[in-house]
């Protein structure tokens, strides 16, 4: 099952322990309708004494959906990774276990040093990719270029839905905790995404957006889920599914962005104005693009006498 993944399909990204018995339901009946993309976490979601029973579960799981393959269901159901606990545990989930349902994993503690580690135990399958960085190298500006200039060139590249930025963890790394009232950009986690949209960007990586802890703070999420937009990040990862949705809506693309893209592509003006502002096609084509594709995915708002009305394309 080899399948083509925007990064822009991901959307709100839920993660959920592999110990939860209720899945399969999650993943093929539309249990959480709202839900885009799901990681199966045998990692920092499962204790070392539940790990087993994870694992039982999860070979259960992978059944049922390898046996839903091509079916309606299938078609309809999230994107679905799993998140292994390390490099170890990936070799034996590939080696063993049936994977023909899933659609990729989720690389942890990933560094430019386990890159081939990695590489050689999923080379030879269908599965994507998103490592996720989330180690004290990542606060290094040029560990991070040797790592983008590794990724450029290497035959994993292809396989690499998006990287994703490990915020809790990378704040754990400075033994420092968000602070409840402000959003990632306002400490030091603001300098990090900048950096690795800087490092990794230019090279046509998408990068995804940490997690909002603040569960109840709805003002604090679309505070920063504005900030994710304006750094180019796409999709966030969501720690309770009433996140969803505020976060697809946060994705959804302005109308006059939109309409912005469209004039920018098909203009054949060098400049013009539009909505009080310039644009310029030769250097505001590749923002388009992205935008049109952003669009595709996660929809446009639409206002209607102060009503806003979310449709996708």
């Amino acid at each position: 099952m080899k399948k083509c993944i925007s990064p822009f399909m991901l959307g709100a990204t839920l993660y959920m322990p592999a110990t939860r018995d209720d899945l399969a339901e999650i993943i093929l009946h539309g249990k959480i309708p709202e839900l885009r993309s799901l990681v199966v976490c045998l990692e920092d979601a499962v204790s070392e004494s539940d790990l087993e029973r994870a694992l039982m579960n999860l070979d259960a799981l992978l059944q049922e959906l390898s046996e839903n393959v091509g079916s309606d269901e299938a078609a309809l159901r999230p994107v679905v990774f799993i998140r292994p606990r390390h490099e170890e545990m990936a070799a034996i989930l590939v080696s063993k276990y049936k994977l023909t349902g899933i659609d990729g994993f989720v690389l942890p503690k990933f560094t430019h040093a386990n890159l081939s580690c990695w590489w050689q135990i999923l080379g030879s399958t269908h599965l994507a990719m998103m490592p996720t960085l989330e180690t004290r190298e990542v606060f290094d500006v040029n560990a991070m270029n040797a790592l983008a200039v590794a990724l450029e060139q290497h035959p994993a590249r292809e396989r690499i839905v998006a990287l994703r930025i490990g915020g809790n963890d990378l704040m754990s790394v400075i033994s420092m905790r968000r602070p409840k009232n402000l959003t990632l950009y306002d400490g030091p986690m603001g300098y990090v995404v900048k950096m690795l949209v800087a490092v990794f960007a230019p090279r046509g990586f998408s990068l995804t957006a940490p997690v909002c802890e603040q569960i109840d703070n709805i003002e604090l999420l679309e505070r920063e889920l504005a900030l994710d937009i304006a750094h180019g990040l796409v999709g966030k990862t969501a720690i309770h599914p009433s996140q969803l949705e505020l976060i697809h809506r946060g994705l959804m693309v302005e109308t006059e962005e939109y309409e912005d893209a469209l004039r920018i592509l098909n203009s054949t003006q060098a400049v013009f104005k539009s909505q009080g502002a310039m644009c310029e096609p030769a250097t505001h084509w590749r923002w388009a693009t992205s935008v049109l594709e952003r669009s595709k995915h996660c929809g446009i708002v639409k206002q209607f006498d102060n009503v806003f009305f979310a449709t996708r394309q």
